[in-house]
């Protein structure tokens, strides 16, 4: 990206899979003279009261939001894509918003998505599947002792840790889109558009085109190829979304043009981020937006 980066609006804590907690990533992005960081964790408000304590501790703004698992089950595509629903700070003070919020994104994860995630993969990969490669069942446990709020991520950090699988490849074939044992997370895009207009939340279509990188990407196994997003947008832009991710580490040059170019079609804000996980292959400060483009988010988002 050629540009200074403002704003880095896409990042995740130790509330769902990220490495650093909510301090430590705030702290991070100052050091790096990022003005703004936006604090993104997958299907959980958890850590960002943390996140804006450290914010105002450390002199940079916080931004709130929540990266939602949107689920689809399709003749041409099973899987999910991601929504980055930003609000205010202020809403982190009202109750009722929070339990809402919080009803909406436990439709689409938590206890019984990972055990009827365990059970298929054991049914395929376990030691008596279809197909074995586990040296024992895999267990709720494996699982649960990672986090409350499992991903993808932690079945494959369990995979490699409990059962000494290193290679990618075979991870995939266990946890990937196109295993046999695969089951999407997430909520349909009709559970939460409601809440989403009701509440004024600004919602933004992350890493569209990062299902089509050409080299190795960490979502290019797991998100749709570009012409399944561009099939799938227009349900999204009727569902009243207010942004494209456009700047982010899985889109080439070529991909942030015509990102860009979707956006002024269909008069969305362009946005960006690090989708930062943790500090070595997916750190934070190395993709966001301008100063002018964080004025224009901030604008849409009050």
């Amino acid at each position: 990206m050629d540009q200074k980066i403002f704003a880095d609006l896409h990042n995740h804590t130790t509330a769902s899979d990220g490495d650093f907690t909510p301090d430590q990533i705030v702290k991070q992005a100052k050091s790096l003279g990022i003005k703004a960081i936006g604090i993104t964790d997958h299907d959980t408000l958890g850590g960002l009261k943390n996140a804006v304590a450290a914010g105002e501790k450390y002199g940079i703004e916080v931004i709130c939001g929540v990266e939602v698992s949107i689920r689809f089950k399709r003749s041409y595509f099973t899987g999910t894509l991601h929504l980055l629903c930003y609000f205010s700070a202020d809403r982190l003070s009202n109750d009722q918003f929070g339990k809402e919020f919080k009803k909406v994104l436990s439709r689409g994860r938590g206890e019984k998505l990972v055990n009827a995630r365990v059970f298929e993969i054991n049914k395929v990969f376990g030691p008596k599947g279809d197909s074995p490669l586990l040296k024992r069942d895999l267990l709720f446990d494996d699982i649960a002792a990672l986090s409350d709020n499992a991903t993808r991520r932690h079945f494959a950090l369990a995979l490699k840790d409990v059962f000494g699988i290193i290679d990618a490849d075979t991870i995939n074939l266990i946890i990937g889109n196109e295993s046999p044992a695969y089951l999407p997370s997430g909520i349909q895009l009709e559970k939460v558009v409601d809440f989403i207009r009701e509440n004024n939340i600004l919602a933004v279509l992350a890493h569209p085109a990062a299902g089509s990188f050409p080299g190795i990407g960490h979502y290019k196994e797991v998100l749709p190829p570009l012409e399944i997003v561009e099939r799938i947008l227009p349900e999204f832009i009727e569902a009243g979304i207010g942004g494209l991710e456009v700047y982010y580490p899985g889109h080439t040059k070529e991909h942030q043009e015509l990102m860009a170019s979707w956006a002024q079609k269909y008069q969305l804000l362009k946005t960006g981020g690090s989708d930062c996980h943790d500090g070595k292959e997916r750190p934070t400060g190395v993709n966001g937006i301008s100063e002018l483009e964080y004025k224009l988010f901030k604008e849409a988002l009050s």
